[in-house]
């Protein structure tokens, strides 16, 4: 169920999560989600959602401008 509208129609599909860290940018790509129909919000699971804080944890340590990241290649 949909956490905005309350609507059953959810869809398994991919997404990029963007994230900004002290002026740097943090793009993973094709990141697994489920989004409503209805409104288009998005959500991950649990697993994806840890994965996702691993990911972005590790593209801390190694800050450039802009760091692009693709979830199947890396999780």
């Amino acid at each position: 169920m949909c956490n905005n509208c309350f609507s059953d129609n959810k869809i398994k599909t991919k997404t990029t999560f963007t994230v900004e860290y002290k002026g740097c940018i943090i793009v993973i790509k094709n990141v697994p989600c489920l989004e409503c129909q209805f409104c288009g919000e998005i959500t991950f699971t649990d697993e994806v959602s840890a994965k996702i804080e691993l990911l972005v944890e590790s593209a801390k340590k190694i800050m450039q401008d802009v760091s692009v990241i693709d979830y199947n290649k890396a999780a």
